[in-house]
């Protein structure tokens, strides 16, 4: 029993040694959505562009639904980069966050346009029920209309390569083009 003891800080230390690797390990960054595999929360918006918009409407094909705002300056650093996804085909749908609708306007007028529809969310709501921390987040949306990814930051190159094309490409290949 004696010999015990004399044992038992090195267990609880390689406790703790193996405690802190694990944790070094994890993403600090990541916060898993409460809504992944469900589908997007009901909504009906007026857009940038005018018209009315629903949930109904980002059905059908895989799409990426950006949440982006003219205040953010990591939105201003991935908008080149949706601009050229969406040259390629990718379906994206802009949700407009807590914004004006007029700088919102001004913004894509002078920085491109890569949205099928650009969602106005002035109150923020839509991004309540989507459990939006902050822009930019963006999230993969399936054909059902089901979220299949919520990524948290900007899209770049690497988070396209690594994160959101693997996810869109497990959908249903050929539906982005």
């Amino acid at each position: 029993m004696a010999r015990l003891r004399l044992f038992l800080p090195l267990l609880v230390f390689a406790a703790l040694a193996l405690l802190f690797w694990r944790g070094l390990s994890l993403d600090p960054n990541y916060m898993p959505s409460a809504l992944e595999n469900r589908p997007l929360p009901a909504f009906s918006a007026p857009t940038l562009e005018g018209p009315v918009i629903s949930d109904a409407e980002l059905r059908g094909k895989p799409a990426l639904l950006n949440v982006w705002a003219t205040w953010c300056p990591s939105c201003a650093a991935e908008h080149a980069y949706l601009n050229a996804l969406a040259r390629k085909g990718v379906l994206i749908y802009g949700l407009n966050y807590k914004d004006n609708a007029e700088a919102a306007g001004r913004w894509i007028a002078e920085k491109g346009n890569p949205y099928v529809a650009n969602i106005l969310d002035p109150a923020g709501l839509i991004g309540i029920d989507l459990g939006v921390t902050g822009a930019p987040e963006t999230y993969v949306v399936d054909a059902a209309g089901v979220i299949q990814l919520r990524h948290q930051g900007p899209v770049d190159e690497r988070v396209w390569r690594t994160v959101i094309e693997p996810a869109l490409a497990g959908l249903s290949a050929g539906s982005l083009r």
